[in-house]
Formats: C-alpha cells, structure tokens, sequence
C-alpha cells in the first residue's frame, strides 16, 4: 500500500444488524474484519459472529466508541461494523502514478453532493457505463455508508472508486496530470454533446443547490450544460450522471463502428 493511501482507501465499511449480516452471507465479497462492540449481545449478535467464523473471518471486540467514531452513525451501527474488501476502490493518486496510457481515461468527480441516495445512484450508474472511475472525497461529499451501498443496489462494493481528501484536492491533482476538466453547468454556451472528448477527461458534478465550489471551479477548463428543449430548470444530479456517462458509451460505441 502506498505510503498517502490508508485502510478507508481499500474498504467499505458496513454497519448495523442488516448490512453487515447481508455483507457476510454475500459470498461474493470478502471481508477483511468484523468488529463487535464490547458487551453487545443478542441474537442478531450472535448470528453475525456465527456467520463471519464460518466463513473465518476474523471477529474483534473493540469499545463501544471506537464503533461509534468509525461508523459515524452511533445510532445505527447496532455496535456492530464490517470492512469490506472493495476491489476495485484505491486512492486517486495511486490511479495516477503510473504512466500516462495506463491511467484511467475518462472521470466523474463529486463535489459537495451529500445526500447519500445520490452518491449510490451515481456509482451505480458510472460502474454500468463502464467508466474508469468516479472521484469520491472523503470529506464534502456523502461517505460510502449502508444508504450508499443500498442506493448503488450493492455496486457500491465492486465500483471504480478513487478516493481523495477532498474534491479540490483531486482537481488539483487531475489537472497536474494533464486531464481535462469539465464542469456542467444549465447556462454553459456549449452543450455536453458538442464537447471534443479529449483523451483523458474528468467531469465535474456539483451539488444541486450550490454547483461545483469555487475551490474546484478555478481548475475547470471547460462548462457544458446538458440541452434541455422542454420546460424543466436543471436535472437531478444522479440523473445528469447518467447523461454524461451513456454520452461517453454512445460515443466510443459510435467510434467503434
């Protein structure tokens, strides 16, 4: 692992009864940890822990608290937490230190878009259109928690996710490293399909109520908006990640024939 990536680089981690037992019963995902707060009990307790020996998945006994700052939501985490392998999930400057032609090409960046439903539908969508990678900060945007991973339909587990501090941190970054940024934006002169794709492009998706932040829009070359002939403002953000994604599959599939 490399020496600025850390464990919330590698894994999803899962919280509460549901999430973790249907992590656990998922064979299809490997799990490096379940923790268990001291002094839990009960039946759904003793099903996780039964569930994650059988599969020799290694069970900790941590203090309440430490579950409760990893999770974030002492609320909801039912003092149980799993970290799931995501295999696909690494750190933004990882996928940009190796050389030019081996970097994913084409980008979604998240900027300031909390509402986790979103954040789901998004990487869902991105991971469907077969896009190289979709930019997920760690702060300022909603973390990648139980209603992100239900919201994906799952795909959260096995999406193309960079992670960086923040979003202005990975402009900076993707912008060093010679990709294009392009931001939408309703009043842009130029419209998403009359962009020249360049090689290495990342897409910029701001919040709904804000837009893209002024520390990530000094870094943008470039706005389009998405052409909109009928009588509606603006698009979910989820939504207009969908457009921006099949566009990228429309034209490599239009390049291809």
């Amino acid at each position: 692992m490399r020496e600025d990536e850390s464990p919330k680089d590698r894994f999803v981690t899962v919280y509460g009864f549901r999430p973790v037992l249907a992590a656990l019963t998922d064979d299809g995902l490997t799990i490096d940890k379940v923790m268990v707060a001291e002094g839990a009990r009960g039946p759904s307790v003793r099903e996780i822990v039964a569930a994650a020996e059988g599969r020799r998945i290694p069970v900790v006994r941590v203090p309440p608290a430490r579950i409760s700052l990893l999770s974030g939501s002492p609320r909801h985490d039912n003092g149980v937490l799993a970290d799931v392998v995501a295999p696909q999930m690494r750190s933004l400057a990882g996928a940009l230190d190796r050389r030019h032609h081996e970097r994913p090409r084409t980008l979604l960046v998240l900027d300031g878009i909390t509402t986790p439903a979103n954040v789901g539908m998004i990487l869902r969508t991105a991971t469907a259109a077969g896009l190289d990678g979709i930019v997920v900060p760690h702060r300022g945007v909603a973390g990648i928690d139980p209603l992100v991973v239900k919201a994906s339909a799952g795909v959260a587990f096995r999406a193309p996710i960079l992670r960086s501090e923040t979003a202005a941190d990975a402009a900076e970054r993707l912008v060093e490293a010679g990709y294009a940024l392009v931001g939408l934006s309703a009043d842009a002169p130029a419209t998403l399909f009359d962009l020249p794709l360049p090689s290495h492009v990342a897409f910029v998706l701001g919040s709904e109520t804000t837009g893209v932040t002024a520390e990530v829009r000094r870094h943008v070359a470039e706005w389009v908006r998405i052409p909109m002939p009928g009588a509606v403002e603006s698009l979910n953000v989820a939504s207009a990640a969908a457009v921006v994604s099949f566009e990228v599959v429309r034209r490599a599939t239009a390049a291809r024939s």
